[in-house]
């Protein structure tokens, strides 16, 4: 009977976690998007690359876990996925880039699959 109980619990707590997941990355697509739609250097974009680099910061702490469930391989190419997006956000933020899209693209990828 507790194990049951137990199970269920653990399930629904890995469903919320997606759940919050994907909401994080519906935010961050939200911000960078509006970002993007106001053109130029805003403080619309620099919100959305603090949030946006914030958040793939603890996925890519996350993925380097041990105690990430997923299988290796995938966790590397995740990592590398995240380390690109962080060096486009810098490149936004240092004002050398306004290419949100690509991030927006991948961001929206990667919330899809989860």
């Amino acid at each position: 009977m507790y194990q049951a109980r137990y199970d269920d619990i653990m399930s629904d707590g890995a469903d919320n976690a997606k759940e919050r997941e994907r909401s994080l990355f519906d935010q961050s697509i939200m911000m960078l998007e509006e970002a993007r739609d106001e053109g130029g250097y805003s403080y619309k974009g620099i919100e959305a690359v603090l949030f946006t680099s914030r958040l793939w910061m603890l996925v890519i702490e996350d993925l380097g876990s041990p105690a990430n469930g997923l299988p290796p391989e995938l966790r590397a190419s995740l990592i590398s996925i995240g380390i690109f997006i962080l060096k486009e956000l810098e490149a936004i933020r240092q004002e050398k880039s306004t290419d949100y899209d690509s991030i927006i693209e991948i961001t929206r990828t990667i919330r899809d699959g989860l």
